[in-house]
């Protein structure tokens, strides 16, 4: 398969870019209605050709942002002004367009220097949020570019918390906006923010339509995998069964085995239904180390 592979320009946490060429050539050929309740960053179904596309993802933030992403890929040059002009406000690093960092800093923090560059811009841009509490999606759009690991996250009070990254608005970024626009602006594509079991409640399906999903992992150590539990997975693992049975096509992606970890659940669960090995490799954010894990597609067809 030679066709290029699109990223999210979210660039979010469990984004599936480096696995896509493996997931799409396992994917059904001819799509109808795609569906996908754990949507998250958007990588999956940039690249996923299908008649209309049904979307959802618990996180209500993550959902607007790609609410307002699709309204602006008919004027792309006025949401690029607008980006523009917040990170001039606030004078955050923007190397598509120029490198403002002083090569000072790039030699005494080698590794480091656009989070030294960035943090007090970026502080005052969450503050300004927070006090404000202000829920712009352009905004949060530029947090999450900009923070630490490209989450989104809040405390209990509600106020976005995640500290600066070492990252920075690029061509990179530009590239994958671009191709997100492209992509949506002539397609029939429907977002919900719903608990999983919900986002199913009223779907009726037709013969080529599909579903994909990709939820937290049980046994991963991911930040927005903390709220997901054996209760969760067990409920997910039903529905599965469920709409099986109506003979719908679908996908899940899982890992086995993660350092040391194994999904007793899921790898008795997942013998009724084929079985592919996915290759992955990711590595750890803490330690830089590859890390021990066995990712795999299930799918009923």
């Amino acid at each position: 398969m030679n066709k290029k592979i699109k990223r999210s320009p979210l660039f979010y946490v469990g984004d599936k870019y480096r696995l896509m060429r493996q997931l799409i050539d396992l994917f059904p050929k001819e799509i109808n209605d795609f569906y996908e309740p754990f949507a998250g960053g958007g990588t999956v179904f940039l690249n996923v050709e299908a008649k209309k596309y049904f979307l959802n993802d618990i996180d209500k933030h993550l959902v607007n942002i790609h609410k307002f992403l699709v309204s602006r890929a008919k004027d792309s040059e006025k949401f690029f002004k607008d980006v523009e002009k917040i990170i001039h406000k606030y004078k955050l690093s923007h190397s598509y367009k120029r490198d403002i960092v002083p090569d000072s800093l790039k030699k005494e923090f080698k590794k480091t220097y656009y989070a030294r560059f960035n943090k007090k811009g970026y502080e005052k841009l969450r503050e300004c949020v927070n006090k404000n509490k202000k829920n712009d999606p352009l905004i949060f759009y530029i947090l999450l570019i900009y923070g630490f690991n490209r989450m989104l996250r809040f405390n209990e009070g509600g106020k976005f918390n995640l500290p600066v990254g070492n990252v920075d608005f690029n061509k990179n970024v530009v590239s994958a906006l671009n191709n997100y626009f492209d992509f949506v602006q002539d397609k029939k594509i429907k977002f919900t923010s719903k608990d999983f079991r919900k986002f199913f409640d009223k779907n009726n399906y037709s013969k080529n339509d599909f579903i994909y999903l990709d939820p937290p992992y049980l046994i991963t150590a991911s930040e927005y995998n903390k709220f997901w539990s054996e209760e969760s997975e067990s409920k997910l693992l039903n529905l599965i069964d469920r709409l099986n049975r109506k003979g719908v096509r679908l996908a899940l992606s899982n890992v086995t085995h993660y350092n040391g970890s194994k999904n007793d659940f899921l790898i008795k669960w997942m013998k009724k239904y084929k079985v592919h090995k996915i290759e992955s490799n990711y590595i750890s954010y803490h330690n830089n180390k590859k890390k021990e894990i066995k990712e795999v597609l299930i799918t009923n067809y």
